[in-house]
């Protein structure tokens, strides 16, 4: 049986502890948190131009079956193969090219493919040769070839470009670790503080430019994406509301480069047709807001959709689908050359799986991810060393501009 990284070179082959940043940093980024009112100065225009180039990292933690996401409806081994999960869409499924199709869930996204702005990409897999999901989690995001829990690929892209970066995540996630050009930001639960707190703390601040300038940038990141009226609801959190955040931070005038998002809930082990159908759902609507939020800023942003391993392609007992090793990839985004499929199938017959259960992948995850780094941030063959020191980017073009 071949590596799993002997089958990744080319997608047309056969097949530092957590950073310590600034404790002035910390303090701002923790205000973002609390609930402020919005202020005019943070105002955001959802009409604005800007020829800055963004990407958003989103990753799907849990091991997002691709096979239930991206159907091989064509390939006579699917149904044999899973003759419960096959028969259980609700409704009809949305017709990619080459046989593919989306689960009917994804309508919005289905609606980008169709005007060329999503691209699904299948058997793709990071290298991570077990089924660990925290250890699958920790390799995708270091992207190094081994688990560095103290460098991040992002992190280190952003370094390399002088970028600046957004975590959607109450403490910083590996995908961002090591730069110290990252904030984070995540909605509170709690209730409003009372205005006295602040008119204390910016006394005692003030005599501290350093602390000072970082409670403003706090009290201004938060009054950005929502104040008390907004507090006041009970979804804080939801995905629809961290894309909806995310988009606002990343359209003021002064906002991140890049951004890293989460959603979990993706280990599919039983009852997988109704619990995909709702987590599906619950992406597609939140990526609907995220490009909502955008604006006009949709054209220059590319959004890199990944998880840490796929599923068995057989479905067990329960309805579901245990740990397994091909996935896929989605790139979305108004920059993004879409409209098509990529990556080359593996097929399902027996010889044809990963130990004879998974997905083979046919193509590595970092690699693709390096090709955008190298056509929507120009890195160059050097600085790719930088973020990918194991893996070359593929040569397949991917972006509209």
């Amino acid at each position: 049986m071949k590596n799993i990284n002997d089958q990744q070179n080319n997608p047309d082959d056969n097949s530092t502890a957590l950073s310590r940043r600034k404790f002035i940093q910390m303090t701002g980024a923790s205000l973002a948190i609390l609930s402020f009112p919005m202020s005019s100065a943070f105002a955001y225009d959802l009409n604005k131009t800007t020829t800055n180039k963004k990407i958003i990292w989103l990753v799907l933690r849990g091991g997002q079956d691709s096979l239930h996401t991206i159907v091989p409806a064509f390939d006579p081994q699917y149904k044999a193969l899973r003759p419960k999960l096959s028969s259980s869409f609700k409704v009809p499924l949305l017709s990619l090219e080459k046989g593919f199709a989306l689960h009917p869930s994804l309508k919005h996204l289905h609606t980008w493919y169709q005007e060329k702005d999503l691209l699904p990409i299948v058997a793709v897999s990071s290298g991570y040769p077990r089924r660990s999901h925290f250890d699958g989690q920790d390799f995708l995001e270091s992207g190094k070839g081994d688990i560095d829990h103290d460098s991040g690929w992002l992190a280190r892209a952003i370094d390399v470009k002088n970028k600046r970066a957004l975590a959607v995540s109450r403490i910083t996630p590996i995908s961002l670790r090591s730069s110290e050009q990252v904030n984070t930001w995540y909605p509170s639960n709690l209730k409003n503080a009372d205005g006295d707190i602040y008119d204390a703390l910016a006394k005692l601040y003030q005599y501290d430019e350093r602390l000072k300038e970082s409670l403003d940038s706090g009290l201004a990141v938060r009054g950005l994406v929502g104040g008390a009226k907004n507090n006041k609801k009970k979804r804080q959190g939801k995905f629809i509301d961290l894309a909806k955040g995310c988009a606002k931070l990343m359209v003021d005038k002064q906002g991140a480069d890049c951004a890293m998002l989460e959603l979990g809930g993706w280990d599919t082990h039983n009852n997988q047709s109704g619990r995909l159908e709702q987590k599906l759902t619950e992406l597609d609507n939140g990526l609907a807001e995220l490009k909502l939020g955008l604006g006009k800023e949709w054209s220059n942003t590319v959004v890199v959709i990944g998880t840490e391993f796929g599923r068995t392609v057989k479905e067990n007992g329960t309805g579901g689908t245990d740990h397994g090793t091909g996935s896929a990839l989605f790139l979305a985004g108004g920059a993004v050359a879409g409209g098509k499929v990529e990556g080359k199938w593996p097929g399902l017959k027996t010889q044809e799986l990963y130990e004879q259960r998974d997905l083979m992948p046919t193509s590595n995850s970092f690699a693709w991810i390096g090709s955008v780094l190298a056509q929507h941030w120009q890195f160059s063959e050097q600085e790719l060393k930088q973020v990918f020191p194991h893996m070359a980017a593929y040569n397949n073009s991917l972006l509209s501009c």
